[in-house]
């Protein structure tokens, strides 16, 4: 198959996907297509009644009272019908197009969320920001205007067609025969809007991601004094952007000229078609009529079209995140972790990341109530061997089992339910301190979250704040410390009460002081939990029950504190060398 076969058929599988999403409101859209039939045929009945108005007022003697006022009568009629067709077929259309896209955004962002964290490990945020705002808009266009259009103009075009045939066959074939030959150049226009549009739309992702990147890092662009790299990176985007928008304008300016120029041809053949055969002025200026009456749902549908590639390079992108497999999912036989949780092993596990291999015959077991410490350089595995608890990923090789059962036999959400997760790079959202720390759990009382906050030290910089625990703490919790932001982490797991914790680096960028009220609220987190906690200072993992030190994807060593600093390994290594830093 040629590639320009492959390329309609792709458009039409994705015309034939949107189409999908409107048949919940069939009727709705049915409506819509009605009152647009309404509107064409009272558009086009016009074109006899101007024809016969005209014939009569050539011979005034048979142009009665009764005929004027029922003239008179029609007219208004007539504008009326065309009126209301026009209002309820574009107010059903509109509707249906509106809903299309607010269940095509769901879908997206229900499908974002389904995808494993490898997909957004290789994404650009900016990008899927884009796609998910600025393609769905395109999408709205389509649904909203182009099928509002297209319930209109073809019964327009149709009944005019349909009147010059009945006024004179002959003539209409001459006429209607250039409307094919206007098609070939809208074609080629629209596909060149096609590509245009796609590269422009990913462009424009592009352009998101710079943004986005210079927003949440304008502390390091101002320390760096790079404001005008900055801007040049973003001008540099936004002037391809230009280059792609102003492609798709000259394509669709193109088409007035073009489709104005078959019209002025159309009627040089009526007129020079009247002039042989004598024609009457009045069938003249009928045919006139219908001509201009077909010009234009013609332009309008040639417009249609060139919206329709544009939307199109759109819907691509969007099918693109729609068509990603979610490849980590529940399995159709899965079941719920039940408590209490008794034991978790990691049975020769591999993971790898693309050709690399990040985790390499990993087996460690785990006891329920354990504390186990992951300790090892930067990229030994430490962050990746607990991410495959909450099967944030899944592994290549070997198994991860919970009372044992692979956790892939499990119902993802009830997996979760059971595990709290505190990280270094804490994420909170713009919203109140209240609904930061009930994350995860809706039903909880102010009672229950004042109680998690004092036990995770929190309660009193809370109540300092302006409004307590309905202070909106700002997007990534901007006003808040590093320290203040852990404790408001640790009060939502603490909330959660999950049986399974990981602690992922949570006190290594803090201050001795917010170490301190963190490493607390941490150890009231802690009791009673099967732990998982990866630390750069070796001093807070030193009663861990176990401590296992990872190299290159691989336990090189396992065991208490005191049985590691025995040995000459790689603990006593890292230990020597950062108790040594901090004695110097």
């Amino acid at each position: 198959m040629s590639r320009s076969a492959h390329s309609v058929a792709g458009e039409w599988a994705s015309y034939r996907r949107l189409l999908a999403y409107a048949r919940p409101y069939r009727w709705r859209l049915a409506l819509g297509i009605l009152c647009g039939m309404l509107f064409g045929s009272s558009t086009t009945a016009l074109l006899p009644l101007i024809e016969s108005s005209l014939e009569r007022t050539s011979s005034p003697s048979d142009y009665s009272l009764p005929a004027l006022l029922g003239m008179l009568l029609l007219f208004p009629t007539l504008a009326i019908l065309r009126g209301a067709g026009y209002f309820l077929s574009k107010y059903f259309v509109q509707w249906v197009g509106l809903r299309v896209v607010m269940d095509l955004r769901n879908d997206l962002f229900r499908h974002l969320h389904n995808l494993p964290m490898l997909f957004f490990n290789r994404s650009r945020a900016g990008d899927l920001i884009s796609r998910v705002n600025s393609d769905t808009g395109l999408i709205q266009q389509l649904v909203s205007h182009v099928v509002g259009d297209l319930c209109r103009e073809p019964f327009v075009l149709v009944g005019a067609a349909g009147f010059l045939v009945y006024r004179d066959p002959l003539l209409a074939l001459f006429v209607l025969i250039l409307f094919p030959i206007c098609v070939l150049p809208v074609v080629v226009l629209g596909r060149k809007v096609r590509k245009s549009a796609k590269q422009g739309q990913q462009k424009l992702g592009d352009l998101t991601s710079v943004l986005q990147e210079s927003i949440w890092g304008a502390q390091i662009v101002k320390a760096f004094s790079m404001e005008e790299q900055e801007l040049a990176r973003f001008a540099g985007h936004n002037r391809q952007i230009f280059k792609r928008l102003m492609r798709i304008t000259r394509a669709r300016a193109m088409l007035d000229p073009i489709m104005v120029t078959f019209s002025a041809v159309g009627l040089s053949l009526v007129m020079l078609y009247a002039y042989y055969t004598g024609m009457s002025t009045e069938g003249l200026v009928a045919f006139a009529s219908g001509i201009l009456v077909m010009y234009r749902p013609a332009r309008n549908l040639s417009r249609i079209h060139m919206r329709v590639q544009r939307s199109a390079a759109g819907a691509d992108r969007i099918f693109e995140i729609l068509d990603t497999e979610a490849t980590v999912a529940d399995r159709p036989d899965a079941v719920d972790l039940e408590s209490p949780i008794r034991d978790i092993r990691f049975d020769h596990v591999t993971f790898s990341y693309g050709e690399e291999d990040i985790l390499k015959d990993v087996t460690l077991e785990v006891k329920a109530g354990d504390c186990v410490a992951l300790v090892g350089s930067s990229g030994a595995g430490k962050t990746t061997l607990v991410n495959l608890l909450p099967r944030f990923f899944d592994v290549t090789g070997g198994g991860v089992k919970i009372n044992g059962r692979d956790l892939r036999e499990y119902r993802i959400a009830s997996l979760r339910r059971h595990m709290g997760l505190v990280t270094q790079n804490t994420i909170l959202f713009n919203e109140t301190v209240h609904n930061n720390i009930a994350y995860g759990c809706a039903d909880a009382t102010r009672e229950a979250v004042v109680d998690a906050a004092r036990r995770a030290n929190a309660h009193v910089f809370i109540e300092q704040m302006g409004q307590a625990y309905d202070t909106v703490i700002g997007e990534q919790g901007t006003r808040l410390s590093g320290g203040q932001a852990q404790r408001i982490a640790i009060a939502r797991a603490l909330l959660r009460n999950p049986p399974i914790l990981i602690l992922d680096e949570a006190t290594s960028a803090l201050d001795t002081e917010s170490e301190r009220l963190v490493q607390e609220a941490l150890d009231e987190l802690m009791s009673g939990r099967t732990v998982f906690v990866i630390a750069h200072r070796l001093s807070t993992i030193q009663h861990a029950d176990k401590i296992v030190v990872l190299e290159r994807g691989q336990i090189a060593e396992i065991g208490t504190h005191g049985e590691l600093i025995g040995r000459d390994g790689l603990y006593r290594y890292f230990h020597d060398m950062q108790f040594g830093q901090e004695r110097g």
